[in-house]
């Protein structure tokens, strides 16, 4: 047959990809693994009740409350700017998300106690026992969640809303201001849920004093007496726009602010009108002004408030008797100085009137004398911020300024009080400043309240607190409040120690607030427990502080709202006192001030009792080196 022949088929070489493509493909496809069991591992332990280590249970407790408070993202401002999704929310106020969060904080600390506190270095157990304590603490009181004042004369929604709108807010581009209106337009909302857990208080016996219902009334109308276009959530987003340099302008800068006098006036206004409505329902309802001992088993709940913000388990017997020695032995020192200044009759608290109403004391009742005690109080913290090298060596970033409390809240406001700096920087501490009455504001009583409130006191504590390295975000913000005005209070005394009140009416000054403290050992105390009226209470701080009376019933009225708060103050000083004693006689010529104030101040805010072993384990460490 025919021959066959068979040519050989050509092989076609395959084109391989040159190494370095290979190598990217290859780089990319571990990389999306990785990525993808990384998120899964993630979600896994963002959802277990016991994550691989108990510092990432601590991250993850801390960013679930966050997460889910709007309104403290933008307080602490710790996202940056394209993670915003919150400012356009209001953080829910209702008793179902109450409800929830209270589960959350029993599942927490069972998630915390499964882990071995045995086998932790000394921070970490430090982190576990401060957590511990206060998730303990918040468990173990819940059978008091209704046994407060959400709505009161110092704080509530009606007051810390708008506050929280006009300082918390930033407005940097037209997108935030349109999420400063998506705010405005849900004040109904949070309004309505705020006033579901006032009636369930109604409904169980929980009832306000009847000069909170006077005036939370009185605040709520006046609040929304005005024009919205005059009104201060209008106002105020007009500065905040005007502050952008044009940026937001034309049609659309027109528009949003269409939208903010329509959110006030369709919004804002008729939430506080349902609110109006309820207190004047309460007002036919209420005549006493009684201290916690008249709530349902008011005695026990007091008892567990008196550890809430004092952090220890003394009585409201003991505290009592406390504040009764302090009162003499603070009276004795002043009596001298009043002495001195040639006042001899009277009580203490009519002969420090009597330096009160000093010309040379007053500044003028006009802006200007307004704007000149706040250039005061801003000398006073420049000049002992540049005098501490030898007491501190650890300082905060941070700078702190002076400001004036706003104006539609300080009728009812504190004297003064103290705001931490944001913690991306773009906020500095601020120590308000209360102006409604220039005599409230002597220059004798000037330096203790600038110590207190800036530096060293609040600022120092809370900013140096929230600049900590390497430990968990709680640890950075969690607040004792023993600890926290403990200190702030001892710094008064720190800086008449440091010769910064050397002028006896300074001091005078400095005594008088140490005054105010002590006798709130026994005015609070006394209306809780002892069942004083308002008024004894009024008529007790008047004699013995000498402040206008305008303050002594605000601070008194306080009280009455707060139960067991006020006792922290003078409480967290004298251990912090003892504390330095003890560490000053263990260890004699070796002991170094700036070295105490850094055990004290750079692990950040904690159970008193937690504070002693740190101080203590500080003395037993430097006997030894």
């Amino acid at each position: 047959g025919p021959q066959m022949t068979t040519a050989a088929t050509p092989t076609v070489a395959r084109r391989r990809r040159p190494w370095p493509l290979r190598l990217l493909k290859w780089l990319a496809l571990t990389v999306l693994v990785v990525l993808v069991l990384g998120a899964g591992f993630a979600w896994w332990q963002w959802k277990t009740d016991r994550p691989l280590t108990v510092r990432w249970l601590y991250e993850r407790i801390f960013f679930e409350y966050a997460l889910d408070d709007p309104e403290m993202l933008s307080y602490l401002r710790v996202l940056p700017s394209w993670m915003d999704f919150y400012s356009h929310r209001l953080t829910d106020a209702s008793m179902a998300r109450a409800e929830a969060m209270r589960d959350k904080l029993r599942r927490d600390l069972a998630s915390l106690r499964s882990y071995d506190r045995d086998t932790m270095g000394p921070d970490a157990r430090l982190s576990y026992d401060i957590l511990e304590y206060f998730l303990d603490q918040q468990v173990r009181n819940e059978r008091w969640q209704y046994h407060n004042f959400p709505v009161n004369q110092l704080f509530g929604v009606q007051s810390t809303l708008p506050d929280f709108m006009v300082q918390m807010h930033q407005v940097a581009d037209a997108r935030d201001a349109r999420n400063y209106v998506a705010r405005l337009e849900q004040f109904p909302v949070k309004f309505g849920q705020v006033l579901e857990g006032l009636r369930h208080r109604e409904s169980i016996g929980v009832l306000p004093q009847r000069f909170v219902v006077d005036k939370v009334l009185a605040q709520m109308r006046e609040f929304i007496a005005m024009p919205p276009e005059e009104h201060l959530l209008y106002t105020s987003l007009v500065e905040k726009l005007d502050g952008l340099d044009g940026k937001v302008a034309g049609q659309e800068r027109v528009e949003i602010l269409h939208d903010a006098r329509e959110a006030v006036s369709g919004r804002v206004y008729p939430a506080y009108r349902e609110l109006i409505a309820h207190f004047e329902h309460l007002a036919g309802k209420v005549s006493g002004n009684h201290g916690a001992w008249a709530l349902p088993d008011g005695l026990a709940f007091y008892d567990d408030q008196i550890e809430v913000h004092t952090t220890t388990r003394m009585s409201a017997d003991e505290i009592h008797a406390i504040g009764l020695a302090e009162v003499e032995r603070i009276g004795a020192e002043m009596d001298a100085i009043l002495r001195g200044q040639g006042l001899e009759e009277g009580s203490i608290g009519e002969r420090l009137q009597a330096i009160n109403q000093r010309p040379d004391q007053l500044f003028p009742d006009t802006d200007e004398g307004r704007q000149q005690i706040l250039d005061e109080f801003q000398r006073i913290i420049d000049e002992i911020s540049e005098g501490l090298g030898d007491y501190f060596d650890v300082r905060p970033s941070a700078g702190v300024e002076v400001r004036r409390v706003p104006e539609f809240a300080e009728k009812t406001a504190p004297g003064a009080y103290y705001q931490g700096p944001a913690m991306d920087g773009s906020r500095p501490g601020v120590f308000y400043a209360n102006l409604r009455n220039v005599a409230e504001m002597p220059r004798f009583a000037m330096r203790t309240l600038a110590y207190h409130e800036g530096v060293p006191g609040h600022h120092f504590q809370i900013a140096i607190m929230q600049e900590l390295k390497g430990v968990p975000t709680f640890r950075r913000l969690l607040g004792f409040t023993a600890y926290a005005e403990g200190w702030a209070l001892y710094t008064e005394q720190l800086a008449w120690e440091a010769g910064f009140q050397d002028d006896p009416l300074d001091n005078l000054g400095r005594l008088r607030d140490e005054m105010f403290r002590a006798v709130r050992l026994v005015v609070d105390t006394g209306m809780h427990a002892k069942r004083w009226t308002r008024e004894q209470a009024i008529d007790y701080m008047l004699a013995h502080t000498g402040q206008p009376e305008t303050d002594v019933v605000a601070e008194i009225e306080r009280y009455l709202v707060n139960p067991g708060q006020a006792l922290a103050y003078k409480v967290g000083m004298l251990k912090i006192l003892e504390l330095r004693e003890r560490a000053r006689s263990a260890l004699g010529e070796r002991f170094d001030i700036r070295e105490f104030h850094n055990q004290v101040l750079t692990h950040g805010a904690m159970p008193l009792a937690l504070l002693e072993r740190i101080v203590d384990d500080w003395i037993a460490r430097s006997r030894t080196a």
